[in-house]
């Protein structure tokens, strides 16, 4: 009996390890085939290949010719309105910093560039597009200078969303969020000129939608763009690539013709009623993507082939 009871005993303790390892293991990306790899990852990683932070180049502030794209104001994003700043001069503000890196690497920011994890950029919610802030992390006095060029984040406890590469040289990577100053750098301007309040002003030019697809000069409104992100944040949907948007389906039927002859994955168009006025925009797209796809490799390839420059999607 007593034999009995000390096995009892060690596989009651046994159990209690199992799970309580189960309880306090991070979630894994390796897990089902149907939430697997940097294509599904419920949780933001920083890094797959190795990098060195050093090597990243600083960025300089310099004069900005800005554009529509990503300031169009006000815009709307889970319901709630946004304003764009008039001028960024004179802006300062501390609050909670956050970064994003894998998850969102290789898809448009807000302004229409490719998002590049690995360089030093940022999202704000209303300092206009393009901007140059310097980030100072209060905790331990490190700081940084990076090019807005995207919306976000959109949670009120946050003031600003740093590339990885940003959030790697402030050293909170690995913690998530962290404490910073943000100030806008302006250092083209007279010293004597007047600065601006912090408070959000409407842009002194009406801007139009964003100009995002260098195929067929289409016009995609950057609240399309903050609603791709939230699918990416909520992980819904698949990625694809896009090869480009058409407001011509013809020019769409070549572009798919060209891919398929060159591409051996699935390619279609996908067709949608971009602006609410029956025009219809055509989306070139392959996929979906799977963690077995080079997925350097096969952006090279269509490069390469002067089939334009893809970028990732969720749908």
């Amino acid at each position: 009996m007593i034999e009995q009871n000390k096995y009892t005993l060690a596989f009651i303790f046994f159990l209690a390890v199992t799970l309580t390892a189960c309880v306090s293991s991070p979630p894994s990306n390796t897990g089902s085939a149907t939430n697997a790899g940097r294509y599904e990852l419920e949780y933001d990683s920083p890094i797959v290949e190795s990098i060195d932070i050093n090597t990243i180049p600083e960025v300089i502030p310099q004069p900005v010719n800005r554009t529509m794209a990503g300031n169009r104001s006000p815009y709307e994003v889970n319901g709630l309105s946004y304003t764009v700043m008039a001028s960024e001069v004179g802006y300062q503000e501390s609050g909670r910093a956050s970064w994003y890196g894998r998850k969102f690497h290789g898809h448009l920011t807000s302004n229409g560039e490719i998002y590049d994890m690995f360089t030093l950029t940022a999202a704000h919610k209303s300092l206009p597009i393009p901007s140059f802030v310097k980030v100072t992390n209060l905790d331990n006095g490190k700081s940084v200078v990076v090019r807005v060029n995207d919306r976000g984040p959109f949670h009120a406890d946050r003031i600003i969303d740093l590339s990885y590469a940003a959030a790697a040289k402030l050293d909170y990577a690995d913690l998530g969020t962290a404490r910073v100053h943000v100030e806008a750098l302006t250092p083209w301007l007279e010293p004597t000129q007047e600065p601006r309040q912090e408070v959000a002003q409407e842009p002194v030019i009406v801007l139009a939608p964003v100009l995002v697809s260098n195929t067929d000069n289409t016009l995609v409104d950057q609240e399309e763009i903050a609603a791709e992100r939230q699918l990416i944040e909520e992980n819904v949907g698949q990625e694809y690539l896009q090869l480009g948007a058409f407001s011509n389906l013809e020019s769409a039927e070549s572009l798919l013709d060209s891919v398929i002859a060159l591409i051996e994955l699935p390619a279609f168009i996908r067709s949608d009623d971009n602006t609410g006025a029956n025009n219809i925009l055509h989306r070139v797209r392959l996929g979906p993507l799977n963690e077995t796809i080079q997925l350097d490799n096969l952006i090279q390839r269509i490069i390469d082939a002067g089939l334009g420059t893809p970028f990732r999607v969720r749908q």
